[in-house]
């Protein structure tokens, strides 16, 4: 698997160095391939799976935030991009970029690499760059994906890159994607999803150019997502009639990647 420095290294003489986060996908192809994939994917989601959007009203028509949904399946990630029709910005892990071809795609679309299970200083600047810029970035609190009805203990990440850049965080609970692409499924059912997305939280602890995001209000405001997202996750898997099984309630832990 080629490392997150080694991208950087083997494309700082190519396609990397001509944008840096702000102008990343900004061309006038990659604008269309996103819409044109978001047009197709989007139909075919809502759909496939009934979609239904609750609170979509709570989504910025102009500037940035961060959306930051719980992670059950795969199809998060198209079901995310069909919330809106501006385009989204995500962070993808790194293994994704191994290939020179595809890691070109997806750098081209705005995409941005990070080293799971550590804290990439250069993508939470790429990440930054992006939010100051007016667009909306996705990244999920839990980091990977998870199993069953709990929200998990979430990274700092988003909470972090959302009081560095200053801008408000947009929770979102999505119900009925863990049946529609189960963990190691093969193939994408049928089933029903539901999407709530809730108010706005904002950041109320100014950070300065160069200076330190304290964390205390890291933890603050990470604890208020986690509570809030399961809020949201709870309204949103009784809106599809999931039902767990008594072992997975949430006192337990659930399973992850």
């Amino acid at each position: 698997m080629m490392s997150l420095r080694t991208f950087f290294q083997e494309c700082k003489a190519d396609h990397m160095t001509r944008y840096d986060a702000h102008f990343v996908g900004q061309t006038l192809p990659s604008k269309a391939f996103y819409r044109f994939g978001r047009f197709i994917v989007s139909g075919g989601i809502r759909v496939y799976t009934r979609m239904s959007i609750i609170g979509r009203e709570n989504l910025p028509a102009t500037g940035a935030y961060v959306l930051s949904p719980v992670h059950r399946s795969y199809i998060d990630t198209p079901i995310s991009g069909a919330l809106t029709t501006r385009r989204l910005r995500f962070l993808g892990k790194d293994s994704m970029w191994s290939s020179r071809w595809f890691g070109w795609v997806l750098s081209s679309l705005g995409a941005i690499p990070v080293t799971r299970g550590s804290a990439d200083r250069e993508a939470m600047k790429r990440a930054v760059t992006v939010l100051e810029a007016g667009e909306p970035l996705v990244l999920y609190p839990e980091g990977e994906r998870k199993s069953g009805p709990v929200v998990q203990s979430m990274f700092d990440g988003a909470v972090y890159i959302a009081l560095k850049a200053g801008v408000p965080i947009i929770p979102v609970g999505i119900g009925g994607s863990e049946r529609v692409m189960p963990k190691s499924a093969k193939f994408i059912y049928p089933r029903k999803v539901r999407v709530v997305i809730g108010e706005a939280l904002h950041p109320n602890v100014p950070v300065g150019e160069g200076s330190r995001v304290p964390r205390s209000a890291i933890a603050a405001q990470s604890a208020a997502l986690h509570a809030e997202l399961q809020r949201l996750f709870d309204m949103s898997m009784v809106g599809v009639g999931w039902s767990y099984p008594p072992e997975t309630s949430h006192d337990q832990n659930a399973t992850n990647d």
